[in-house]
């Protein structure tokens, strides 16, 4: 593997209330990662209040704050955390450390070319890291929501993420740790499902007991949509809109007919080759 470089610091401010300052997230440079992940000994779980999608009453008596603190400081570090979605539980890193997206292929024996999703906390943000051939008003009625929508990336991003393709996927899950996860570290986050590539999606924490040794924290939110329906283990609905004026579905997921017809009262027309 080359040479490490210096993390990179992060711009974004942190909330005044939960007590965390503005750090570095990491970079490394990029190379071949193949060699097994390093085990971390004792990695820590910590349980949200409620189904965790809610934000608590009072988030500092209810664990929230100290979740939401515990994986801002393990993502800045460069860590790997699990983490509840809307749709399955996955892995986040800062997708601007090189060598934490490096771990994450490690930990799920998966493709380097299989590209990461980037997890935002806002709509704004968008903006950012895309280039966006599509009206304001599409992408508010989409996200938040159990989708991900492939776009130009900007220069904005790290070039070592996803660096044989010119798109990204980005996602806002309508889960609302997530979203303030994501917006308290102040920068993108890559994400991808909790599972060794090419098993079943994990709608638990204990579904992915056999990752744990090898990340630095766990977010518990408790089970997530119906263990026993097929269709809540699908994942996200994986949509390109790369091209003006068209739309291809690249995954079908869990919510592609409510999301066709969203695309389609925009007046956006099936690409040539689309699932539908």
């Amino acid at each position: 593997m080359s040479p490490a470089r210096p993390c990179r610091a992060l711009r974004a401010a942190v909330a005044a209330s939960m007590g965390l300052s503005e750090g570095p997230a990491g970079s490394a440079r990029r190379g071949r990662l193949l060699r097994p992940p390093t085990p971390t000994p004792g990695a820590r779980l910590l349980r949200l209040p409620g189904s965790g999608a809610v934000r608590a009453a009072n988030p500092e008596r209810g664990g929230w704050t100290e979740a939401l603190r515990a994986a801002v400081a393990e993502l800045r570090a460069g860590a790997v955390v699990a983490v509840p979605t809307d749709t399955l539980y996955g892995l986040a890193c800062s997708a601007s450390c090189s060598e934490a997206l490096g771990a994450v292929y490690r930990i799920k024996g998966r493709s380097e070319t299989k590209p990461l999703a980037v997890c935002l906390g806002r709509v704004a943000d968008v903006y950012r890291y895309c280039h966006v051939r599509v009206p304001e008003e599409l992408l508010k009625d989409l996200l938040p929501g159990p989708v991900t929508l492939v776009m130009e990336r900007s220069e904005e991003l790290n070039k070592d993420l996803n660096p044989f393709t010119p798109l990204v996927g980005i996602r806002i899950p309508d889960h609302t740790f997530m979203q303030d996860l994501a917006q308290v570290f102040g920068g993108p986050l890559a994400l991808t499902s909790a599972n060794l590539s090419s098993q079943s999606s994990p709608l638990n924490v204990e579904e992915f007991q056999d990752l744990w040794p090898h990340l630095s924290l766990i977010i518990d939110g408790g089970p997530i949509g119906d263990g026993q329906s097929p269709e809540c283990r699908l994942g996200s609905t994986v949509v390109d809109l790369s091209v003006p004026g068209k739309f291809g579905i690249i995954r079908p997921g869990c919510a592609l007919e409510s999301t066709s017809a969203i695309l389609q009262e925009y007046g956006l027309l099936p690409s040539h080759g689309s699932c539908l």
